[in-house]
């Protein structure tokens, strides 16, 4: 029988072994294809009955190493881009591996000084990379949807208040649907969001001008009136997923003033548009919002599991989140934070040691060139393409998307969405470079995203060579 306490000094032999498989397989990520689909298979040798008698320590993790560094999508490298996910900067990534070797639980201040005094400190230089004023208070949540469901959390007991209850002590009974107004660029995670906290994902009311979904402004501001004073959320999308476009924030800020709405604005990761003085504009008028939330492990480059979530008035995330009632944990201390009290989770991992780390190693500086590098590659791929006579561009490029489709000459527009749809399954499968299709404007595209610290011109010119050489075999 293993048992852990028997084999206490077998942590730093298995420390010892993932050390020393890190350093071949990041030097590897230069040339290694993103995925190979056949290392799928390799994934079964972990499976199997729940062993009586365990391996003991080094035993089950050789197996993992044997499996996990090769069945693995290789998304830290440069050539993915399909989610919008970012790698982990050097700091962030050796910062985490002291994360899970502290494994302080950042929930309570008395768990955790250490994290929760870090925590504080991250939130505020997160508010200066991004020119939100320090009256706004966050915290750090696992992703952007959990961050949503903070920032909406927040949005609905406000919104309850206006309608006389307090909905973290009594709920939703009684209370007319919340209205939540926003554009055709509203993203999934704020709909799962809603439909979470029992608002409902389909309550969204979208207002929109094209088939792009760009946001109405006139229509939002009558569907506002007939409103007759009663209180709304309006979600403004700073960084559209398709095409990385972005909805008049600004403009919207004056709507919320104007109605006494409250206005929660996605920046998942077009919040790092602030960052830089190339695409401040974009993101004009985020610091009017009431909540705002971003992601992490996207254009910050840290690891999964990371996003934040800033609100103005500091009072309702205690209200929101705090006050449990119970005998061994302590009040709200605004002094001795418990982050517990300020957002959905209660135990917590101490995430902000990876964002402390980053922003300390490469600062504003670091940030604003890796924002301007990564436009400055997308804008790239998109002169390309704009000059092909075998691509099409979509959209202008205004962020860290180009989004286009493959058109070769003589193919029927009827064809394109299927082939299209091909050639994405073909990418793929491929593996050389990773990146999906999605509908934009009612067609079938591809829509490469660039965060990922590693990723230059390069990378790109890579994705054009690989469509080229898979493409002429699809229709």
């Amino acid at each position: 029988m293993a048992d852990p306490l028997q084999e206490q000094d077998s942590a730093e032999r298995a420390l010892a072994l993932v050390h020393q498989t890190a350093g071949p397989y990041l030097a590897s990520l230069a040339d290694r294809p993103v995925h190979d689909p056949a290392t799928i298979a390799l994934i079964d040798r972990l499976g199997g009955p729940l062993p009586e008698s365990g391996a003991g320590t080094i035993a089950a993790v050789q197996r993992l190493l044997a499996v996990a560094p090769e069945a693995a999508v290789h998304s830290t490298g440069s050539r993915f881009f399909h989610l919008v996910v970012g790698g982990a900067t050097p700091a962030a990534m050796a910062a985490d591996w002291l994360t899970s070797l502290l494994d302080q639980n950042s929930g309570l201040f008395v768990g955790s000084p250490l994290a929760s005094k870090v925590e504080t400190i991250v939130l505020d230089w997160l508010k200066d990379l991004f020119g939100l004023p320090s009256e706004f208070d966050g915290v750090l949540t696992p992703s952007a949807t959990l961050a949503h469901v903070t920032g909406l959390a927040v949005a609905r007991q406000w919104w309850a208040r206006g309608h006389g209850v307090d909905v973290a002590a009594d709920g939703l009974t009684g209370l007319p649907v919340m209205p939540v107004l926003s554009s055709g660029y509203v993203h999934p995670s704020t709909r799962k969001a809603l439909q979470i906290l029992g608002c409902g994902r389909d309550s969204v009311r979208t207002f929109v001008r094209d088939d792009a979904g760009r946001l109405d402004l006139a229509a939002l501001e009558r569907a506002l009136s007939e409103l007759d004073g009663a209180p709304a959320i309006l979600v403004g999308n700073l960084g559209e997923v398709n095409a990385g476009d972005v909805d008049p924030i600004d403009e919207m800020a004056d709507l919320a003033a104007r109605y006494g709405a409250w206005l929660h604005v996605d920046g998942a990761f077009g919040l790092f548009a602030a960052a830089s003085p190339r695409t401040a504009d974009l993101a004009r008028g985020v610091e009017r919002a009431d909540s705002i939330t971003a992601d992490g492990h996207k254009w910050l480059n840290v690891p999964h599991e990371s996003g934040f979530s800033f609100i103005k008035d500091r009072s309702l995330l205690a209200a929101t989140f705090g006050a449990w009632g119970a005998a061994y944990l302590p009040e709200f201390d605004a002094e001795r934070i418990s982050y517990n009290m300020l957002g959905p989770e209660s135990s917590r991992r101490a995430r902000a040691l990876p964002i402390w780390a980053t922003l300390c190693a490469y600062g504003r500086d670091g940030y604003r060139e890796m924002v301007q590098r990564h436009v400055a590659v997308a804008e790239h791929l998109g002169g390309i393409v704009d000059a092909a006579a075998d691509f099409e561009l979509l959209a202008p490029v205004q962020l860290c998307v180009t989004c286009f489709r493959y058109r070769p000459p003589g193919v029927p527009e009827a064809e394109l969405d299927e082939l299209n749809a091909r050639l994405g399954r073909a990418i793929l499968d491929d593996g050389r470079v990773y990146v999906g299709t999605t509908t934009y404007r009612g067609m079938t595209v591809l829509r490469p995203t660039f965060v990922n610290w590693r990723i230059t011109e390069a990378d790109a010119d890579l994705l054009v060579a690989v469509i080229r050489e898979l493409g002429p075999g699809l229709y």
